[in-house]
Protein backbone atom coordinates (compact mmCIF):
# COMPACT_ATOMS: atom_id res chain seq x y z
CA UNK A 1 0.00 0.00 0.00
CA UNK A 2 1.58 3.13 -1.17
CA UNK A 3 2.15 6.00 1.61
CA UNK A 4 0.56 9.25 1.37
CA UNK A 5 2.78 12.26 0.62
CA UNK A 6 1.35 14.19 3.67
CA UNK A 7 2.45 11.00 5.45
CA UNK A 8 5.81 11.52 4.63
CA UNK A 9 5.72 14.98 5.19
CA UNK A 10 4.25 14.76 8.01
CA UNK A 11 6.80 12.52 9.87
CA UNK A 12 9.51 14.56 8.58
CA UNK A 13 8.00 18.00 10.07
CA UNK A 14 7.78 15.82 13.32
CA UNK A 15 11.72 15.18 13.34
CA UNK A 16 12.52 18.67 12.10
CA UNK A 17 10.42 20.17 14.84
CA UNK A 18 11.77 17.78 16.85
CA UNK A 19 15.24 18.51 16.41
CA UNK A 20 14.76 22.46 17.69
CA UNK A 21 17.10 21.94 20.68
CA UNK A 22 14.94 24.95 23.20
CA UNK A 23 17.50 24.43 25.66
CA UNK A 24 20.21 25.83 23.37
CA UNK A 25 17.97 28.33 22.12
CA UNK A 26 16.38 29.46 25.67
CA UNK A 27 20.28 29.83 26.41
CA UNK A 28 20.99 31.59 23.87
CA UNK A 29 18.28 34.12 24.46
CA UNK A 30 18.84 34.49 27.73
CA UNK A 31 22.73 35.22 27.56
CA UNK A 32 23.58 31.58 29.32
CA UNK A 33 26.37 29.01 28.68
CA UNK A 34 25.29 26.00 26.02
CA UNK A 35 23.96 23.62 28.55
CA UNK A 36 25.60 20.54 26.57
CA UNK A 37 28.69 21.89 27.73
CA UNK A 38 27.74 22.88 31.25
CA UNK A 39 26.21 21.34 34.72
CA UNK A 40 24.82 17.41 33.64
CA UNK A 41 25.98 18.42 29.98
CA UNK A 42 22.16 17.67 28.89
CA UNK A 43 19.91 19.72 26.97
CA UNK A 44 16.83 19.84 28.83
CA UNK A 45 14.58 21.71 31.61
CA UNK A 46 15.92 19.29 34.56
CA UNK A 47 19.84 21.31 33.44
CA UNK A 48 18.27 24.44 32.26
CA UNK A 49 16.28 24.64 35.94
CA UNK A 50 19.78 24.38 37.72
CA UNK A 51 21.81 26.68 35.35
CA UNK A 52 19.28 29.54 34.63
CA UNK A 53 16.40 28.42 37.56
CA UNK A 54 12.66 28.55 37.07
CA UNK A 55 12.34 30.38 34.37
CA UNK A 56 15.19 29.06 31.92
CA UNK A 57 13.34 25.33 33.24
CA UNK A 58 10.00 26.35 32.65
CA UNK A 59 10.45 27.99 28.93
CA UNK A 60 12.89 24.68 28.25
CA UNK A 61 10.07 22.36 29.85
CA UNK A 62 7.28 23.55 27.75
CA UNK A 63 9.04 23.83 24.50
CA UNK A 64 10.46 20.42 24.46
CA UNK A 65 6.66 19.29 25.15
CA UNK A 66 5.50 21.27 22.85
CA UNK A 67 7.68 19.54 20.05
CA UNK A 68 5.90 16.57 20.45
CA UNK A 69 2.43 17.65 21.46
CA UNK A 70 2.27 19.97 17.63
CA UNK A 71 2.80 16.63 15.44
CA UNK A 72 0.64 14.39 17.25
CA UNK A 73 -2.04 17.10 16.88
CA UNK A 74 -1.24 17.58 13.45
CA UNK A 75 -1.66 14.01 12.88
CA UNK A 76 -4.90 13.66 14.77
CA UNK A 77 -6.27 16.43 12.69
CA UNK A 78 -5.59 13.67 9.17
CA UNK A 79 -7.47 11.28 10.70
CA UNK A 80 -4.03 9.46 11.21
CA UNK A 81 -4.33 5.76 11.89
CA UNK A 82 -1.87 3.60 14.06
CA UNK A 83 0.92 3.38 11.99
CA UNK A 84 1.20 6.82 11.00
CA UNK A 85 0.40 7.97 14.78
CA UNK A 86 3.47 5.70 16.06
CA UNK A 87 5.89 6.91 13.26
CA UNK A 88 5.16 10.77 13.59
CA UNK A 89 5.71 10.48 17.88
CA UNK A 90 8.82 8.32 17.22
CA UNK A 91 10.13 11.29 14.76
CA UNK A 92 9.27 13.86 17.12
CA UNK A 93 11.11 11.99 20.20
CA UNK A 94 14.40 10.92 17.44
CA UNK A 95 14.67 14.37 16.58
CA UNK A 96 14.99 16.00 20.13
CA UNK A 97 17.54 12.59 20.96
CA UNK A 98 19.59 13.07 17.59
CA UNK A 99 18.87 16.78 16.47
CA UNK A 100 19.40 17.51 12.87
CA UNK A 101 20.62 21.05 13.90
CA UNK A 102 23.13 20.87 16.34
CA UNK A 103 25.20 18.21 15.80
CA UNK A 104 23.01 15.19 16.61
CA UNK A 105 23.45 15.91 20.12
CA UNK A 106 20.48 15.76 21.66
CA UNK A 107 18.88 15.44 25.23
CA UNK A 108 16.93 12.90 26.95
CA UNK A 109 13.53 12.62 25.57
CA UNK A 110 11.35 13.03 29.31
CA UNK A 111 9.77 15.79 27.86
CA UNK A 112 9.01 15.37 24.36
CA UNK A 113 8.13 12.42 25.07
CA UNK A 114 5.29 13.91 27.14
CA UNK A 115 4.37 15.60 24.89
CA UNK A 116 3.85 12.95 22.08
CA UNK A 117 1.75 10.64 24.81
CA UNK A 118 -0.61 14.00 25.47
CA UNK A 119 -1.03 14.19 21.49
CA UNK A 120 -1.73 10.94 21.41
CA UNK A 121 -4.10 10.07 24.27
CA UNK A 122 -4.54 13.35 26.41
CA UNK A 123 -5.45 10.68 29.22
CA UNK A 124 -2.34 9.06 28.71
CA UNK A 125 -0.23 12.09 29.00
CA UNK A 126 -2.15 13.13 32.20
CA UNK A 127 -1.49 9.83 33.73
CA UNK A 128 1.94 9.82 32.24
CA UNK A 129 2.74 13.18 33.90
CA UNK A 130 0.91 12.31 37.43
CA UNK A 131 3.56 9.69 37.67
CA UNK A 132 6.32 11.69 37.13
CA UNK A 133 4.77 14.60 39.63
CA UNK A 134 3.89 11.39 42.03
CA UNK A 135 7.86 9.52 42.28
CA UNK A 136 9.23 13.66 42.10
CA UNK A 137 7.14 14.39 45.14
CA UNK A 138 8.57 11.56 47.01
CA UNK A 139 12.28 10.98 45.71
CA UNK A 140 13.06 14.67 44.57
CA UNK A 141 14.83 12.94 42.20
CA UNK A 142 13.70 13.84 38.54
CA UNK A 143 15.73 10.91 36.52
CA UNK A 144 13.79 8.36 38.57
CA UNK A 145 10.86 10.35 38.08
CA UNK A 146 10.91 9.90 34.27
CA UNK A 147 12.25 6.20 34.31
CA UNK A 148 9.20 5.34 36.56
CA UNK A 149 7.03 7.33 34.40
CA UNK A 150 8.43 5.95 31.22
CA UNK A 151 8.02 2.36 32.36
CA UNK A 152 4.43 2.78 33.43
CA UNK A 153 3.23 4.73 29.97
CA UNK A 154 3.05 1.44 27.78
CA UNK A 155 0.72 0.02 30.37
CA UNK A 156 -1.43 3.64 30.23
CA UNK A 157 -1.30 3.16 26.27
CA UNK A 158 -2.40 -0.43 26.32
CA UNK A 159 -5.15 0.18 29.06
CA UNK A 160 -6.72 3.48 27.18
CA UNK A 161 -6.43 2.61 23.82
CA UNK A 162 -5.19 -1.04 23.41
CA UNK A 163 -4.00 -0.68 20.16
CA UNK A 164 -0.79 -2.99 19.78
CA UNK A 165 1.29 -0.95 17.50
CA UNK A 166 0.64 2.30 19.56
CA UNK A 167 2.05 0.11 22.45
CA UNK A 168 5.02 -1.00 20.84
CA UNK A 169 5.82 2.67 19.58
CA UNK A 170 5.71 3.94 23.27
CA UNK A 171 7.80 1.01 24.19
CA UNK A 172 10.35 1.58 21.92
CA UNK A 173 10.85 5.12 23.23
CA UNK A 174 10.54 3.88 26.92
CA UNK A 175 14.09 1.94 26.36
CA UNK A 176 15.68 4.68 23.62
CA UNK A 177 14.50 6.76 27.23
CA UNK A 178 15.91 4.21 29.49
CA UNK A 179 19.11 4.12 27.20
CA UNK A 180 20.01 7.68 27.13
CA UNK A 181 19.44 7.74 31.27
CA UNK A 182 22.31 4.85 31.48
CA UNK A 183 24.05 7.37 33.41
CA UNK A 184 21.35 8.02 35.72
CA UNK A 185 21.08 4.57 36.28
CA UNK A 186 24.40 3.97 37.42
CA UNK A 187 24.34 6.95 39.76
CA UNK A 188 20.90 5.66 41.24
CA UNK A 189 22.18 1.96 42.09
CA UNK A 190 25.47 4.16 43.31
CA UNK A 191 23.14 6.50 45.67
CA UNK A 192 24.64 9.71 44.28
CA UNK A 193 21.71 10.88 41.59
CA UNK A 194 20.95 13.99 42.08
CA UNK A 195 18.02 15.73 43.77
CA UNK A 196 16.15 18.43 42.59
CA UNK A 197 16.71 21.83 44.08
CA UNK A 198 13.86 24.76 43.42
CA UNK A 199 14.27 28.34 44.19
CA UNK A 200 18.23 28.35 43.96
CA UNK A 201 18.36 30.99 41.68
CA UNK A 202 15.68 33.67 41.57
CA UNK A 203 14.59 34.76 38.00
Amino acid sequence: MPVAPSAILLVLFAYLLGSVSTAVVVGRLLGMPDPRTQGSGNPGATNMLRLGGRKAGAITLLGDMAKGLIPMLLAHGLDAGAGLLAATGLAAFLGHLYPLYFGFRGGKGVATALGVLLGLHWAVGLATIGTWLGVALVSRISSLSALVAAAASPLYVWWLTGDPLLVAATGLMTLMLYWRHRSNIRNLLQGSEGRIKLGSKKD
